[in-house]
C-alpha cells in the first residue's frame, strides 16, 4: 500500500516536500489562524495537484480542519471514497463566545462535507454516542481509537534525564501537564487547585494564546516557585519529563477535549493520570477510573487538589496504576492495533466499491 499526505506547516514555516518512514509529505504554508482555523490559501491548489499525480483510491481527512472542505470544490476529489477521521466536534463554547457565532456559518458546510463521506471514524464509542453532529451519519461511523508507536516514545538519554531532574527541583510531588495553552484546557482550575497542594511541583508544557495570561496569574498568586511554564519542548526533553514525573494531569473542561492523546504518552511511560471526566468525551474511556488513574469532575479545583494529593502521597498506588496503564497501552493503544483496524476499513471500502462496479 502506498500513501502520501498533505499537512499544514506551523505558522510561517516553509518545509516543502519531505519523506518520513517512506511516506511522501507535502507541507502546505500556513499564515496563522483565525478562530483556531488555519489560514492556508494554497492548500486547495496543492491538494488538486497531488490528486492528479498520485491518483489515490481513498482520501482520508482529519477534522476539524477547514482546509479539508476544499475537497467539496475539487472535481476529482468528489469521485474518490472519503474517510473522515472525526477527532472532535466543533463545540459552541460557553468560554469563547466567538465559537458559537462562527459555528452558525461552519455547521452547514460541515454537514455537507459529512454527507459526502463514505466512512467516518470516531475515536471512542462514548464520543460517538454523545455527538449531535454525527447522529445523522451514525450508520457509516466506525470506532477506532487513536494510537501511538511505543518505539517513537523513546527511553530518555542521560543528558535529557539530568535536564529534567534539574527542572523538577525536587524529588517528589511532580505533576506534569502537556497541551496547548488554550481556553478549554482547564489551566485556571489547576492553578486554583495548586494553592491547596503547596508541596507539589507543576510543569506546564506547551504554548498558546493564554501563555501571557497564565504567566501573570502565576505571579499574582505567588505560585512561581511551584509552577513553571516551559513552552514547547523538544521530544527528548518531553520524554524525559514524562519518564520522571509522578503523574500526568489533564484538567480540561469542555468536550473539545475529545480523547486526550497525551494520556497515551503517559501510559507508555507507566504513569498514572488524573483527568477530567467530561460528559460525552472519550477521556472517561481512555482512563480507567481507579485502575490506570483517577477521573474527577471537570472545573472543580477542590476535588482536583484532593485527588492529586492522594496520588502524590502513595508511591505504591502510583506504581500499581502506572503498571496497569502501561499494560493497557500495549493491549489497546499500540499503533499496530490501530493500523490493522484502519487498514481493514480501507479494504472494506475498496471491496464495496469494486462490487458495485464504481470505477474512476
Amino acid at each position: 500500500m502506498k500513501s502520501t499526505a498533505i499537512v499544514h506547516d506551523e505558522p510561517f514555516q516553509r518545509k516543502g516536500n519531505t519523506r518520513h518512514c517512506g511516506l511522501n509529505i507535502s507541507h502546505v504554508p500556513c499564515f496563522g489562524h483565525v478562530l483556531y482555523a488555519p489560514v492556508s490559501p494554497t492548500f486547495p491548489l496543492i491538494m488538486n495537484r497531488m490528486l492528479k499525480t498520485f491518483r489515490p483510491d481513498i482520501l482520508h481527512f482529519h477534522v476539524p480542519n477547514t482546509s479539508a472542505f476544499w475537497a467539496l470544490l475539487i472535481s476529482c476529489a468528489r469521485t474518490i471514497p472519503w474517510v473522515v477521521h472525526w477527532h472532535a466536534d466543533v463545540v459552541p463554547s460557553v468560554i469563547d463566545r466567538r465559537m458559537s457565532v462562527a459555528y452558525q456559518i461552519y455547521s452547514p458546510v460541515e454537514r455537507f462535507f459529512l454527507s459526502r463521506a463514505t466512512s467516518i471514524i470516531a475515536t471512542s464509542r462514548a464520543y460517538l454516542n454523545s455527538s449531535r453532529t454525527l447522529l445523522e451519519w451514525k450508520d457509516k461511523c466506525h470506532v477506532i481509537p487513536l494510537g501511538l508507536d511505543k518505539n517513537r516514545l523513546k527511553v530518555p538519554d542521560n543528558d535529557s534525564m539530568i535536564w529534567a531532574e534539574t527542572l523538577w527541583k525536587r524529588q517528589t510531588g511532580r505533576i506534569l501537564v502537556i497541551g496547548r495553552l488554550t481556553y478549554y484546557k482547564g489551566h485556571d482550575v489547576l492553578l486554583d487547585a495548586a494553592s491547596a497542594i503547596p508541596d507539589a511541583r507543576i510543569l506546564l508544557v506547551g504554548d498558546g494564546d493564554r501563555d501571557s495570561y497564565l504567566r501573570k496569574r502565576i505571579q499574582l498568586t505567588n505560585l512561581s516557585e511551584n509552577i513553571t511554564l516551559t513552552g514547547s519542548l523538544s521530544e527528548p526533553h518531553l520524554h524525559a519529563l514524562l519518564a520522571t514525573c509522578d503523574c500526568l494531569c489533564l484538567p480540561s473542561i469542555e468536550r473539545t477535549e475529545a480523547f486526550g492523546l497525551v494520556l497515551l504518552e503517559a501510559m507508555r511511560y507507566g504513569k498514572p493520570v488524573v483527568a477530567s471526566n467530561i460528559p460525552g468525551s472519550g477521556i472517561g474511556w481512555v482512563v480507567q477510573d481507579g485502575v490506570t488513574g483517577f477521573l474527577v469532575n471537570p472545573g472543580d479545583p477542590v476535588i482536583l487538589a484532593n485527588t492529586l494529593r492522594v496520588v502524590l502521597g502513595n508511591q505504591e498506588l502510583r506504581y500499581r496504576m502506572g503498571k496497569n496503564a502501561e499494560d493497557r497501552f500495549g493491549n489497546v493503544f499500540q499503533i499496530d492495533h490501530i493500523a490493522r483496524q484502519t487498514l481493514r476499513l480501507y479494504q472494506q471500502m475498496i471491496s464495496s466499491r469494486e462490487n458495485k462496479g464504481d470505477f474512476r
